[in-house]
């Protein structure tokens, strides 16, 4: 089960000091979600249900070999999508013994300049609990056009 939460950013932290990964992604199918995607240099097939309440959705990861990642990319529609993702560690201001991590996506090629932070959380009520970092802007969890699936198929 994925539980998560996305933002757009009022005021991007100081990148030089978190890990990061590269990834490329593509989409076979969009409703539901069947992707492929690179990090770095593992590979995944990563099916994603509908939401059923706006912040969680069935979700699995099955690994792919190098050679399975680039057949099947090629066989994808839309845009193929590049990003940095880094990996933030923050406190959750609303669940003070809980340490969480922002994923803050740096969007390249054709999206160059979006960037958004997505956190995930263990339950739904985590999630809606959640109290945001000062540099977090805007809630976007529900908008479709946030969703990576979205921009694949952007024209």
């Amino acid at each position: 089960m994925e539980i998560e939460r996305k933002f757009l950013i009022k005021e991007m932290p100081d990148l030089t000091k978190y890990p990061f990964k590269k990834m490329e992604q593509g989409y076979l199918n969009t409703s539901p979600t069947v992707r492929v995607r690179r990090e770095n240099e593992e590979y995944f097939l990563t099916y994603k249900s509908k939401s059923i309440d706006g912040i969680s959705r069935e979700e699995y990861n099955l690994p792919l070999t190098q050679e399975a990642y680039e057949h099947l990319i090629r066989k994808c529609d839309g845009n193929i999508i590049t990003k940095t993702r880094y990996l933030i560690p923050i406190k959750d201001l609303g669940n003070d013994h809980d340490s969480l991590t922002a994923e803050l996506d740096v969007f390249e090629a054709r999206f160059n300049g979006l960037t958004f932070v997505e956190v995930e959380f263990e339950t739904v009520e985590k999630a809606n609990a959640f109290i945001k970092p000062e540099w977090f802007g805007e809630d976007v969890t529900d908008k479709k056009e946030y969703y990576n699936s979205y921009l694949s198929q952007l024209v």
